[in-house]
C-alpha cells in the first residue's frame, strides 16, 4: 500500500517529514514564597528539571504517597562503614533513580565524594535537559545529623 499525497506537496514519498514542537517544563516552586498578588512563583525549563532533579536525590523511597519506589535514597549511604564500593553504588543509584523518576532529564556524570570521618558525602550531578540543550549541574552536601 503506497502513501497517498496531494500533488501540491511534490515527493514527499521520498523525504522524510519533519516536524518540530517546542516544549516548555513548568512546576511549582517549592519554596512556596509569594508574589506581591499572593500568587506563588513558578519554576520554568531547565529550573523546573532541575528542581525535580534534587527531590529526587533527597528524597527516601516510600516518603512519597503512592510511589513507593520514588527516590533515590542517599541517606542510607551516611550510616554505613565506607568500603570503597559506595561511591560506584551510590553513582549507580542516581543514574537509576533519575533516569526512571525524571523523564525530562538524562544523567551525563555523578561524582561522589565520601567523607566517613565527618559522616557525610557531596554529590555532583550533571545532566542535560531534554528537548533543549541545556547542560546543568546540581551539587548536594549530606550530612549525618546524629
Amino acid at each position: 500500500m503506497a502513501r497517498q499525497f496531494a500533488v501540491e506537496d511534490g515527493n514527499l514519498d521520498r523525504r522524510s517529514i519533519t516536524t518540530s514542537r517546542t516544549v516548555s517544563y513548568k512546576d511549582i516552586d517549592l519554596t512556596f514564597a509569594k508574589k506581591p498578588n499572593n500568587d506563588i512563583f513558578k519554576k520554568e525549563d531547565a529550573a523546573a528539571v532541575k528542581q525535580s532533579v534534587k527531590n529526587i536525590l533527597l528524597t527516601n523511597p516510600g516518603e512519597k504517597p503512592f510511589r513507593p519506589f520514588y527516590g533515590a535514597g542517599l541517606t542510607q549511604y551516611l550510616f554505613e562503614n565506607d568500603d570503597g564500593f559506595d561511591e560506584l553504588e551510590i553513582q549507580d543509584t542516581i543514574f537509576e533513580s533519575v533516569s526512571r523518576d525524571e523523564p525530562r532529564a538524562r544523567v551525563l556524570g555523578v561524582k561522589v565524594t565520601m567523607d566517613p570521618d565527618n559522616n557525610s558525602m557531596k554529590v555532583r550531578v550533571a545532566f542535560k535537559v531534554l528537548n533543549t540543550s541545556t547542560v546543568e549541574e546540581i551539587s548536594i552536601d549530606l550530612t549525618r545529623l546524629r
